[in-house]
């Protein structure tokens, strides 16, 4: 089984007078790399947060955001009265304004609202720590139905690459056929005598020289093995990028070795599903 790395989820409360909402989203990295947005009236839960995610997700590019809002219609904020009384006072002998003019500037420049800080309740952080756990559960189910998806699709690709092997097999039964014959005729049109025990073992050294059996065993070897990896009870997508390495590798020497043309063909069509597997692949976790 597999998990993508892409998911999100949100969650929302009414506390006292307060509503408020978290959401989590996710997309794929190489590492777990945690980015937070809280007012900051919860700052002082930010680590807590953070802790709380990474014991959930593994890895991944996480974004995650608190929202509140207040039901009663009560601000959290008011006006600093001097300090809009100071700039105003610095303005009127700066230029001529009326008192509105004044105003409207002051009151955009710093520290002309107060933010009134209040101690979190303990029923609040429980609830937001609740909100939490409920977001990144929604992200593992949407992680986990993402996976399926890419689970079937690998599933596919690697049969198709199993079914282009077999083709691969086929093809080399000819081909080492041709090859003896094709070495067979230039010495014929050479026209000269020849030493047969000599030109048996020139034409086994030519042969092991281009065989691919090896590549054939050790190919089906991990075809296999990537299909054993992916039904483990855990998401092993680090593994699973090693594996297709691998596949890459045993793919390449069949084609640097395969000295035919309708093999090359097959070779070719199995990279182009190997590259598509590997795309696939920086998304599972």
């Amino acid at each position: 089984m597999i998990y993508s790395m892409t998911g999100f989820g949100k969650a929302e409360a009414n506390l006292f007078d307060k509503k408020i909402a978290v959401e989590i989203r996710s997309l794929n990295s190489k590492t777990l790399d945690i980015n937070t947005r809280l007012p900051s009236r919860y700052r002082e839960m930010e680590a807590g947060i953070r802790k709380q995610i990474a014991a959930g997700l593994q890895r991944g590019k996480i974004d995650f955001s608190l929202y509140y809002e207040s039901t009663n219609g009560e601000s959290a904020s008011s006006i600093n009265t001097p300090v809009v009384r100071s700039y105003m006072e610095q303005l009127a002998h700066i230029a001529t304004l009326e008192d509105k003019d004044k105003l409207k500037i002051a009151m955009q420049l710093p520290d002309t609202l107060k933010i009134d800080r209040e101690a979190l309740d303990p029923t609040e952080k429980e609830q937001i720590t609740a909100l939490v756990q409920s977001v990144v559960e929604q992200l593992t189910v949407y992680r986990s139905d993402e996976g399926k998806v890419l689970q079937g699709d690998f599933e596919k690709r690697i049969a198709l690459l199993t079914q282009q092997l077999q083709e691969i097999e086929q093809i080399d039964q000819a081909r080492k056929q041709k090859i003896q014959e094709k070495l067979r005729d230039a010495v014929d049109e050479l026209a000269q005598k020849i030493d047969q025990n000599r030109f048996e073992q020139e034409l086994i050294y030519y042969l092991e020289k281009l065989d691919i059996t090896e590549e054939k065993v050790r190919l089906y070897s991990h075809l296999n093995y990537f299909i054993e990896t992916l039904e483990k009870t855990q998401s092993q997508g680090k593994k699973l990028g090693f594996i297709a390495q691998e596949i890459g590798r045993e793919i390449n020497t069949i084609g640097s070795k395969a000295n035919d043309a309708d093999l090359q063909k097959v070779v070719v069509q199995m990279k182009d599903e190997l590259e598509k597997i590997k795309e696939q692949l920086l998304n599972v976790l």
